[in-house]
């Protein structure tokens, strides 16, 4: 199994990576493919556009900007492009244009307040994130259609190729790298025969795709993504968009904390950093998949305490970012890190786990360690549901990353201190958020229709 950490961690723009960052790459995708289909057949001089949203977007989708994601990807931006600009200011005037130029004589009618549909009725029964393009002519004959699922952390797969995974990810042969481990006993006895480490053989399987340079410049650009969407976060105040009229909290709290840092202690300083990201993300600015856009914060605050508090080097930034990225790879070949398909568990879980085990790699664990790490931290996040009020990922996302943090380093201080030697495995836990997140309700799958999204009164 091979999943790529450059992959795993995209930059892109908040609030979901898979409610914005994946519908905005289906919707280029499909542009793309409209081109190809005008620049190849007769076509009449009335052409339309329709997107309908199931399952779980269709939902949440208004909440998690899916409608502005769908219309960005349609006039051909893509995520990471995005991360820079004045989203906003982009959005409302694509917004109002309500056609797409796909070449000199080619105009297509697209009105994204009719032609993007949320259909609540049943969902897809491949994946509860489900897209359905069509190019329509006058008569609403369909000239050209694809469905698409946004899987989770940004990924993205059709209907035609949902049918041939083995695991809610396109994975790359057994044969393409050199330590094709698909679950953590197989990391670990890799390990033992081969005498690396984890972060030696994810970064080997990697260079046999991409050179040295290209990874390390690779890491060094989502670190350095990180570091700032978790900095910006740290300065800027006001209220998050989206109607509940959440204060940023992280500003202030950092500013308490440089006030009077000898009454400041772990939780305090790694809550900040983790809001700080969930705050950016909230506001649709630049942030990084860790795996997931909703789950952002965790690894970035837990590497940005190492780096700052405890003189964390870069070289052991790039071995977190590589055995995070080799837990969260397994998480999603044998789970899933989609809020729709598993609850938080799959998210914030997966993130906790990711950065528990980054963490004690560069605390100088071994392979047992490290794995005992991740189960650690994912143990306690099982069961977590996904039920945003609003559908925004405000309340309880935010604070939740912060909450998802401590565990984290709570779970490597633990495993450092451990021999490796443990009750429940890793693949075990996996195994297990896997069966909770198919038994649990879909009314805490990202859909706002149970738990806290319910729970408030309004007077």
């Amino acid at each position: 199994m091979f999943i790529s950490v450059l992959d795993l961690f995209k930059i892109g723009i908040g609030p979901s990576s898979s409610h914005t960052m994946g519908p905005m790459v289906a919707a280029k995708d499909f542009r793309d493919r409209i081109q190809s289909f005008v620049a190849n057949h007769t076509v009449p001089s009335f052409l339309q556009v329709r997107c309908t949203l199931r399952g779980s977007l269709a939902f949440t989708g208004k909440g998690h900007a899916t409608d502005r994601a769908v219309t960005l990807g349609m006039h051909e931006y893509t995520p990471q492009g995005l991360a820079n600009l004045n989203v906003n200011e982009l959005f409302q005037k694509l917004w109002q244009l309500n056609t797409l130029q796909i070449n000199q004589s080619t105009v297509i009618h697209f009105n994204p307040a009719e032609d993007i549909i949320f259909d609540r009725g049943e969902p897809l029964p491949e994946h509860p994130n489900g897209m359905i393009f069509q190019l329509l002519d006058e008569t609403g004959k369909t000239l050209l259609t694809e469905t698409y699922f946004s899987i989770g952390g940004g990924f993205i797969t059709t209907l035609q190729e949902i049918g041939q995974l083995v695991a809610p990810i396109k994975m790359d042969a057994v044969s393409s790298c050199g330590f094709p481990f698909d679950s953590a006993n197989q990391m670990m006895k890799m390990s033992v025969d081969s005498g690396l480490s984890v972060a030696a053989m994810k970064r080997s399987n990697e260079m046999e795709r991409i050179s040295e340079i290209a990874l390390n410049e690779g890491l060094d650009a989502v670190w350095d993504a990180m570091r700032t969407c978790l900095e910006n976060g740290l300065v800027t105040e006001g209220r998050l968009p989206g109607g509940l009229n959440i204060k940023r909290r992280a500003h202030a709290l950092y500013q308490q904390l440089q006030s009077n840092p000898e009454k400041a202690n772990l939780n305090d300083w790694l809550c900040a950093y983790a809001m700080a990201v969930n705050e950016e993300n909230a506001a649709g600015h630049m942030v990084v998949t860790a795996p997931t856009n909703g789950a952002a914060g965790v690894i970035p605050a837990v590497i940005y305490y190492a780096v700052k508090h405890e003189g964390a080097t870069l070289k052991q930034v790039h071995d977190f970012l590589l055995v995070a990225g080799a837990i969260g790879g397994l998480i999603k070949h044998n789970s899933s890190i989609s809020g729709a398909e598993v609850g938080c568990q799959g998210e914030v879980g997966s993130a906790s786990a990711m950065a528990a085990a980054g963490l004690c790699a560069i605390k100088g664990g071994t392979t047992e360690q490290i794995e005992n790490a991740a189960e650690i931290a994912l143990e306690h996040h099982l069961g977590m549901t996904c039920d945003p009020v609003g559908s925004l990922v405000q309340v309880p996302c935010i604070e939740r990353n912060g909450f998802g943090a401590i565990k984290a380093y709570t779970a490597a201080s633990l495993a450092i201190r451990g021999d490796g030697q443990h009750f429940m495995s890793l693949d075990n836990c996996i195994a297990a958020m896997k069966q909770t997140g198919l038994e649990m309700s879909v009314k805490y799958k990202e859909t706002s229709l149970g738990g806290l999204a319910v729970s408030i009164t309004e007077c």
